[in-house]
């Protein structure tokens, strides 16, 4: 009798020689081969070109992370990008001071004082937040520019520093081939309805609960 506590039996694959090696190759290059078929199909029909809506949300890490990464990606193609942060500014980001060397191909434009928990004057992160969207509705206007990331604007809508219905208006007005970058926690359902691409961050672990410090390069 063959306890519930033994190991798993042996995998006697290996012990077969190559013979059972080359039938491993052959259904691997079989898989493959269905696989490809699928994902050239699924581009084949991918015809349309314009500018997307991308969104990063949840309560993880990377969120803005990534909007800067689609930035440079941007810059490499040679593409002009515009970039409005909405709620950080209290001090520069590393993403701030290595964009700010390319003024030529990217707009930066920090409209934030800091975090909500530390300027602790809604009337006035209010204003902020306006003054921010009439800064992101010119580069929403402007067709030389490539790439918009509008970064922590969902943190701004969350509080209802600014109406959803006017962003989204704003952003379907947009030249056709312009794509926006949209972070930050707590993406309304509107804006997530009219995107083209949400992806949500979950949090497994942060060095942060471990009482590890912010550091350099990885938090700023």
């Amino acid at each position: 009798m063959t306890s519930h506590h033994d190991p798993d039996p042996i995998d006697t694959s290996e012990m077969h020689g190559s013979d059972d090696t080359d039938g491993r190759d052959e259904r691997h290059k079989a898989r493959m081969v269905r696989k490809k078929a699928v994902v050239d199909a699924k581009i084949a029909a991918a015809q349309d070109e314009r500018g997307v809506i991308v969104i990063t949300t949840g309560n993880g890490k990377g969120k803005s992370s990534s909007g800067f990464g689609m930035v440079i990606r941007a810059l490499g193609h040679g593409m002009q990008a515009g970039v409005v942060q909405f709620i950080k500014g209290a001090f520069p980001s590393g993403e701030e001071m290595f964009l700010r060397r390319f003024p030529e191909q990217c707009r930066f434009h920090v409209m934030g004082e800091g975090y909500t928990w530390e300027t602790q004057d809604r009337a006035r992160d209010v204003a902020k937040a306006q003054a921010a969207w009439e800064v992101a509705r010119a580069l929403l206007r402007d067709p030389s520019i490539g790439l918009v990331l509008l970064d922590e604007l969902n943190i701004a809508l969350k509080l209802h520093y600014l109406d959803v219905d006017t962003v989204i208006a704003d952003l379907r007005a947009r030249p056709p081939m312009q794509h926006v970058v949209i972070t930050g926690r707590g993406a309304p359902p509107a804006l997530v309805e009219a995107a083209d691409t949400v992806t949500e961050m979950t949090p497994v672990k942060h060095a942060f609960q471990q009482g590890i410090k912010a550091q350099r390069g990885i938090e700023m």
